[in-house]
């Protein structure tokens, strides 16, 4: 994954493309795109919404670029600064999980 599968020049910058950049760039898009989803689903609603697909994303996006910065950067404070939002998206979808099951349970006639 670290070999080199592309070199362009960019604003001056050599740029040379690997797998794990390639990881690294897929993450990036899919944690930037649920902006777009969460800006759609606001402005359907005509407020503030977050919808569960921002979550499913940001758990996407913070796994890919997890991946992309323990092998293949090595880079502590990349880690440290993807590991929280891995966190709270992890959270917030086990809180929509249990949320559903409840309100499905309700509407069921259980507890």
């Amino acid at each position: 994954m670290n070999e080199i599968l592309a070199v362009f020049t960019l604003l001056g910058h050599t740029v040379a493309i690997t797998g794990w950049k390639l990881v690294g760039y897929a993450g990036t898009l899919v944690f930037t795109a649920r902006w777009f989803v969460q800006l759609a689903a606001s402005r359907a609603r005509r407020q503030p919404h977050t919808p569960v697909s921002f979550w499913y994303m940001s758990l996407a996006g913070s796994f890919l670029l997890l991946a992309y910065f323990i092998w293949g950067r090595n880079d502590s404070v990349g880690i440290i600064s993807n590991l929280f939002p891995c966190l709270v998206a992890a959270y917030n979808l086990r809180l929509d999980t249990s949320h559903r099951r409840r309100t499905a349970g309700a509407m069921h006639g259980g507890g």
